[in-house]
């Protein structure tokens, strides 16, 4: 691996000569690989003693080989995420600062590392917002939040300049913002080839263009968590004290043991930060501050935004033709009086009816997926969606349901034809692989017509002569 020399200049006088060294020896290393489970999905004593954890996340693990993810079952059901180590550091700010009830966002989500890891720490009574600006990796976003299977998510494809039609409306945002990718090197060698000096200065002040669209929708004492994978001052120390200048930003301690070998600020010891370098802590390179937004900034709101906003969502729900839902659907849920059901145009949804008001006002947004799918209505006929399948709040009782053997679960998700048993009720089915969810499929008799979603297919039509699945009985 060849770097940058004004990297390697940058760098060392960052972090000193030998520090440096230590660090361009582990860049040469091999990449840790480090996944998150889903414990809605999956007990805990289901890989407790398999892998060794990641010290700062309840359900993070290191694994000593890398699965051949695209052929396991069990990750297309949501029941656990890949996700680089050091990046699940999120957890200590929401344990230590988020302990009750909040609406977030995530601003800058996709894939989806962080928003899964969000909506499996914060309460059930809470929302998370998921947004995306660029189009095509919101859509990837949506497919991994749907997998995941909570509720109380909305996945959103916005600029950031456009949530300042919610003024103080979130009490958390978490802001992974573009950067140049310093602490990426390891993992991806081309991310080397992009780097420049100009391009650290560029992403410097391009992430505060972000803040600056979206402080005025955090509400006074809400929290903003503020990460890059990058190294530089410029984007990590610099940008921190610009909050605290043009904000008046308070940033947060984390209590964390010294045991994990994070570093803190380069610059200013009084400033906390957290820094996570691969020669000493195993992961690749993050940072990560938090700051609470000042109680007295609720003098500073301006109430246009939000009419404009309130305004846009009357004219949406005016659009939108409510038609009444089959009663029968709300069955499929384990607690319907949850949810607030909505037909539009033959397409049936379920969202936790105590953000229903908080939906409304969303509806300025553009929203991908919002709650649970449930079904379509086809003439007399209900499909049952998807993102049921994935939910965690399918009701257990409501469909039959047949265990696939590995062979017929790769059938499925390859969106092939493939047989089920004489013996297997007629109509639809859930289709499961060690006991979890993958899928409806509807058994007509002479022939199983495959519902797994065309677009999330797997594609491939190899199959590796050894397949390594990490939760496979």
């Amino acid at each position: 691996m060849k770097l940058p020399q004004v990297f390697i200049d940058q760098t060392k006088k960052n972090i000193g000569a030998a520090s440096f060294e230590k660090l361009a020896a582990a860049l040469q290393q091999e990449t840790p690989i480090s996944i998150r489970f889903n414990e809605a999905k999956i007990t805990k004593e289901t890989y407790s003693e398999k892998y060794l954890p990641v010290n700062w996340a309840k359900t993070g693990a290191y694994i000593p080989l890398r699965p051949t993810f695209t052929f396991d079952p069990l990750f297309h059901a949501g029941c656990y995420y890949v996700q680089e180590a050091a990046s699940m550091f999120l957890e200590q700010a929401i344990n230590q600062y988020v302990p009750s009830d909040c609406i977030a966002l995530d601003l800058c989500a996709a894939p989806g590392g962080k928003s899964t890891h969000l909506i499996s720490l914060l309460s059930s009574n809470s929302l998370l917002v998921s947004n995306e600006v660029v189009r095509v990796r919101s859509r990837i976003l949506a497919e991994n939040m749907i997998k995941w299977g909570r509720p109380n998510v909305v996945v959103t494809n916005n600029d950031p300049a456009d949530f300042k039609a919610l003024p103080s409306f979130f009490d958390l945002i978490v802001a992974d913002v573009p950067c140049s990718g310093e602490g990426m090197f390891r993992k991806d060698p081309a991310s080397i080839a992009e780097w420049s000096a100009e391009n650290v200065a560029i992403c410097a002040q391009r992430q505060r263009r972000i803040l600056t669209d979206v402080w005025d929708s955090l509400k006074p004492g809400g929290l903003l968590i503020y990460s890059t994978c990058t190294y530089n001052l410029a984007e990590n120390e610099e940008n921190i004290a610009w909050l605290m200048e043009q904000f008046s930003a308070e940033p947060l301690l984390l209590t964390i043991p010294d045991s994990w070998n994070v570093t803190g600020n380069l610059v200013d010891a009084a400033i906390p930060v957290y820094h996570f370098f691969p020669h000493k802590t195993a992961g690749e390179g993050f940072f990560l501050a938090v700051l609470r937004k000042p109680f007295a900034a609720v003098a500073e709101q301006h109430l246009s935004p939000r009419k404009r906003a309130d305004k846009r969502a009357k004219k949406n729900a005016m659009r939108e033709k409510q038609e009444a839902c089959p009663a029968e659907i709300a069955n499929w849920l384990q607690a319907p009086a949850s949810y607030l059901l909505t037909n539009q145009m033959g397409r049936v949804t379920a969202f936790p009816r105590c953000h229903s008001s908080l939906l409304e006002q969303l509806k300025a947004l553009r929203i991908l997926h919002a709650g649970i799918e449930l079904a379509t209505i086809k003439g007399k006929s209900l499909i049952p969606a998807h993102a049921l399948a994935m939910s965690t709040q399918l009701s257990p009782t409501a469909f039959a349901r047949v265990e696939l053997t590995f062979s017929q679960a790769l059938s499925y998700l390859r969106k092939e034809s493939f047989a089920v048993s004489d013996t297997a009720p007629k109509g639809y089915l859930l289709l499961t692989f060690n006991g979890i969810p993958l899928g409806f499929s509807k058994n007509i008799g002479n022939r199983v017509n495959n519902l797994y979603p065309n677009e999330w297919r797997i594609r491939s039509g190899y199959t590796p002569n050894e397949i390594r699945c990490l939760l496979s009985k």
